[in-house]
């Protein structure tokens, strides 16, 4: 597990940056493994699942965001999180 401060500056674009997209994205995905982990070893946790689905909600809002307003830093963040992406819709 990676310590908190470590993904923020890994993430940051700067050096008070605590609260940009990417960060934040960064950091929902650090707990989404974290949780993960500990689903498959606590099957019936029925409040974690929920949990579990709530920051994979909010991680893929902040996602779609970033898409929109930045396709390119969306690219990078998800290639270096390994996150997977869907297909982009052009309108």
């Amino acid at each position: 597990m990676i310590n908190k401060q470590q993904t923020i500056q890994a993430h940051a674009k700067s050096a008070n940056d605590t609260g940009s997209t990417a960060v934040q994205i960064a950091l929902l995905t650090e707990r989404i493994t974290n949780l993960s982990a500990h689903l498959t070893a606590n099957k019936k946790d029925k409040h974690g699942q929920r949990g579990l689905q709530l920051l994979n909600g909010q991680r893929r809002r902040l996602l779609k965001y970033l898409e929109r307003k930045n396709y390119d830093e969306y690219i990078a963040l998800t290639d270096q999180l390994k996150i997977r992406r869907g297909q982009r819709i052009v309108r």
